[in-house]
This record gives C-alpha cells, sequence and structure tokens, in this order.
C-alpha cells in the first residue's frame, strides 16, 4: 500500500521475504478455526510493481492508500464432518487446504516531482535546484558530481508547492546504461514539466544546440512518449558568455517554437522570470488534472479500507495428470505437480484420505500410463514413499500369447 509516510525503498534491502500467517486449525463441535490475518506492506509513493518472472507490470503506486494484491492466500482444509453421508457415518477424511500464492517481486520507485531538470553534467542543473528552491544539493566542478537525484520545494505565491528534480547522469549512450543515466532515466517520466539546461558559456560544453540534441535522443530512445512533454529551454551560465552567442542560440530554439530564457544560476540574472512561467506552467498543468484526480478511486485525504480478497480454492478433482519417469532398468515413478499437490492436499494418515488419493491416481489412468512407457510385469513402480511390482492382466495375457507364438514357431 502505497503511503507519503516512506521516501526510499531501503527498508526492503534489509527484508526482502514477506510471509502472511496461517490460519488456526480446525476446532471440535465442528468449528472452523479462524482465518489467517493479511500482511500489508506498505510502500513510498511512486512505486511500481513488476512480477520478476514474467516482467509483468503488476501496479503503479502514485496515491497516498492506493493498493494492490500481489499474492492471494489459499483456503483451509475441510474436516471429516464434510465427508459425512447416510451410508459414510464416520469418515477418516480430511484436507490440508490450499496452498497460497508465491510470488517474486521487482520494486521501482519513479519520483513524484512536478518540473524535471535535464541536461549535461556542470551545466548548472543543482545550482539552480539550490537558487530557486530549499534544496541543499551538493554542487562540485566536475562530471557526476550529483550521485542522487536531488529534490527541492519552489513556494508559490498561493502557498503550493512546486516539486523539481535534479536528474543526474544524463549522457549520450545512458539509455543504454552509460553513465548514470540507466539507473535515474525512469525519474524523468512523471514530470510534468522539462527544464532543458544548456550551458552557454562554451567553456565545458562546446555545442549547446547538439548537447540539446543527444539528451532529446537519449531520452526518446529510453521512452518515446517523453516527447509529448511540456518543455522550457535555459540557456545558463549568460554571465561567462556573450550577447552574440546567447542571441544565436535563443533565436535557433525560438524557431523551433521552443520557450526560452536566458539566466545565470550563480548571480541569479532572469531567475525571477523563469520561475514566474515554471509556475505559471505547473499550475495550469494541476488545473487540468485536477478533475481526474479528484474522480479517482483512491482518495488523499480518505483512503479506503483494503477490502478482503477471496482466498484460492479448488474442489478435489476426480482425475489428474500424472509423470511417469524411468530412475533406472525396470524402476519407474510416479509423481508430477498435480499428484504433489493432491498428496499435500489429502491428509494420508487417515485411511479414507489414503483410499481417496489411491481413487483418484487410478482414475488417471495409472496403469495405461505404465505400460505406455514401457513398465513390464514384475517391475518396481515407487508411488509416493512405497514400492510395488507392477502387474497388469493385459499384460500377462500378451505374454502368454506371445510364448505361445513362439512355441509353434519351434514345432
Amino acid at each position: 500500500m502505497a503511503t507519503p509516510a516512506l521516501h526510499t525503498l531501503l527498508p526492503f534491502k534489509f527484508q526482502q521475504h514477506f510471509f502472511a500467517p496461517s490460519g488456526e486449525n480446525g476446532r471440535s463441535s465442528d468449528q472452523t478455526g479462524a482465518s489467517g490475518k493479511d500482511t500489508v506492506i506498505e510502500v513510498p509513493l511512486g512505486t511500481v510493481v513488476f512480477d520478476c518472472e514474467t516482467e509483468e507490470l503488476i501496479a503503479d503506486l502514485t496515491v497516498k492508500g492506493q493498493y494492490v494484491c500481489v499474492a492471494r492466500g489459499g483456503r483451509g482444509g475441510r474436516g471429516n464432518t464434510v465427508f459425512k453421508s447416510s451410508t459414510f457415518q464416520a469418515p477418516e477424511i480430511a484436507e490440508k487446504g490450499f496452498s497460497g500464492e508465491e510470488r517474486k517481486l521487482l520494486l521501482e520507485i519513479k519520483l513524484l516531482a512536478d518540473v524535471g531538470l535535464i541536461g549535461f553534467p556542470n551545466v548548472g542543473k543543482s545550482t539552480l535546484i539550490t537558487k530557486i528552491s530549499n534544496s541543499r544539493a551538493k554542487i562540485g566542478d566536475f562530471p557526476f558530481t550529483t550521485l542522487i537525484p536531488n529534490l527541492g520545494v519552489l513556494k508559490s505565491p498561493s502557498g503550493d508547492g512546486i516539486i523539481i528534480a535534479d536528474i543526474p547522469g544524463l549522457i549520450e549512450g545512458a539509455h543504454e546504461g552509460a553513465g548514470l543515466g540507466y539507473y535515474f532515466l525512469r525519474h524523468v517520466e512523471r514530470t510534468s514539466l522539462f527544464l532543458h539546461l544548456l550551458d552557454v558559456s562554451l567553456k565545458e560544453r562546446d555545442d549547446p544546440i547538439a548537447d540539446y540534441e543527444t539528451i532529446w535522443k537519449e531520452l526518446i530512445a529510453y521512452n518515446p512518449l517523453l516527447k509529448e512533454k511540456t518543455e522550457i529551454v535555459v540557456l545558463n551560465k549568460i554571465d561567462l558568455s556573450i550577447p552574440e552567442i546567447i542571441d544565436e542560440v535563443k533565436a535557433h530554439f525560438q524557431r523551433l517554437g521552443k520557450s526560452v530564457f536566458a539566466i545565470s544560476a550563480v548571480t541569479g540574472d532572469g531567475i525571477d522570470l523563469l520561475t514566474k512561467e515554471v509556475m505559471r506552467r505547473v499550475q495550469a498543468f494541476k488545473t487540468v488534472s485536477r478533475a481526474e484526480k479528484d474522480a479517482a478511486s483512491f482518495s488523499e485525504s480518505e483512503p479506503e479500507k483494503i477490502p478482503k480478497v477471496a482466498p484460492l480454492w479448488q474442489n478435489i478433482p476426480e482425475k489428474i495428470p500424472l509423470e511417469i519417469t524411468k530412475q533406472a532398468p525396470h524402476v519407474f515413478s510416479v509423481g508430477g505437480k498435480s499428484f504433489e499437490e493432491l498428496a499435500a492436499r489429502l491428509n494420508l494418515k487417515y485411511p479414507d484420505s489414503f483410499r481417496k488419493f489411491m481413487e483418484i491416481v487410478e482414475n488417471s489412468r495409472l496403469n495405461a500410463l505404465l505400460i505406455k512407457h514401457g513398465v513390464k510385469n514384475g517391475d518396481t513402480v515407487v508411488l509416493l514413499d512405497q514400492e510395488y511390482s507392477f502387474f497388469d492382466y493385459s499384460l500377462y495375457e500378451e505374454e502368454e500369447n506371445e510364448e505361445g507364438n513362439d512355441q509353434v514357431t519351434d514345432e
């Protein structure tokens, strides 16, 4: 279940296995034992849940109180009273219940930010987020100073907080794992607005237009839907540049229909105009999406109570698929998933339960399957932890006929 009380998936590094408790055993006087309690695991907002085996997306938990059932428990077994009848007054038979589900899950977290700062390392993203918000991002003059996404909150005049995320590690080849981009590209998916920072000082990056195209090539390679995001192009480090270069780069992006702002994150030049535009864009986006959020199934203030999920159950079948394995010359074993599940469900210590088990196995054409796999009379068959010598009368008749034919041939 999603909760704002958690902010990272770090707790799952130290605890990776979770079990729901079993229900109680049946009681005397035909009473059913109490059901086991649900195990609810809390995760941060923005957690994405995948099935490790199938890579299926199970849930994307973005709202407080949102939940998903990832594994269902099994229903408890039935006691001997259920099997009573007019001709079977005291049955010695019982079931052990139906096994619950086991799943191996992969959890990922995607930041829930309104604005994503994108651009090459050292273009001034950390400096800008520190300047316009309450972030205390680490700033340094070397690539990959930022090793984790930094979050800052920009306060709007209405008092609302606009969350800004500094997305680190974007370089050429990021979508293939180069740099740190492979780990952080997923965080850009949830933002409503991109601030694309470009260095126009030409001291470290000599072609801001080429940088812009490279970053977008990586974003689209990661997720083509990102091109639908609203974007503001920010020309940073104007205090270290010259007007001719600034005007040339600005004119290029204006011809592309982009909103362009020229700033200096260090001196603060142009930042006021930029922040006003950011607030205007984000508020417009929130206004459009507010109606959708209000109609959502989950309320942030009053999360729904998690409903009871029906346990897994399947009636014991009249016949099952069997698997025959040759263990050694003249030695064959009976098994298979359905065979093992049936043996686990029927409490074989009771005579009637074992009799029911063998009846189902025989209904499943056991002898015919053994003969099909080459079993001969006198061969050993392993069934559960028991062994017996196989004998089938039809095979005996065939052997008798073959011996008779051999004698006629000899004469």
